[in-house]
């Protein structure tokens, strides 16, 4: 009889929940968004009723767009500037996601992970609704998310986290980051054919 101690079964993995739908993501995300701006004084509760129908509005026919850019062009932000005030805006939102997701211009340079995209098209739906594209993905171990605006990374993250789990009952780990206005715009358009 060997005296070395008996091994343990392996415990299953805690599968994180994952939301009901994609539109519940997104409204999801637009109220926390406009709590969030609403609470730090970075926008009226009026602009932001009115930013979050012209959101609900575009959603509706099938166009994604975003709270903090809905916003920007809504209290008449002139165009050179929509940049700044976007970035802005993400910046009082980011002090309330945690963890808080840093700015990486340079993400939108990475391609597109189509292979991943094909094996996760739920996710890609997600992704296309929330505009926060996958930037990376090493198989599904290692995956990285962007967006313009921190709660639709976060919620992005989470919801990669739940789905990758089900399926093949590992907890990937994913990271969040933030992109620029431009950034953003360039990789929305390479990913999603905006």
């Amino acid at each position: 009889m060997s005296s070395a101690p008996k091994a343990k079964p392996a415990q299953r993995i805690t599968i994180p929940p994952q939301r009901a739908s994609i539109a519940a993501a997104v409204e999801e995300c637009l109220e926390r968004t406009a709590t969030i701006l609403l609470h730090c004084g970075a926008a009226t509760k009026e602009d932001l009723i009115q930013s979050i129908a012209k959101v609900r509005h575009s959603n509706s026919i099938g166009t994604p767009v975003d709270l903090l850019e809905t916003l920007a062009r809504h209290v008449n932000c002139p165009e050179p500037d929509i940049g700044q005030a976007i970035h802005a805006y993400a910046e009082q939102v980011a002090t309330a996601v945690v963890p808080s997701p840093p700015l990486v211009s340079f993400a939108a340079r990475y391609i597109s992970p189509s292979a991943f995209y094909e094996n996760f098209p739920e996710i890609k739906k997600l992704g296309h609704a929330l505009l926060s594209p996958v930037i990376y993905a090493e198989d599904s171990d290692a995956i990285g998310t962007a967006a313009l605006n921190p709660v639709a990374a976060s919620i992005m993250s989470e919801e990669i986290m739940a789905i990758v789990a089900r399926r093949y009952e590992i907890r990937p780990f994913v990271s969040t980051v933030l992109l620029d206005y431009t950034s953003w715009n360039e990789i929305v358009r390479k990913h999603f054919l905006r």
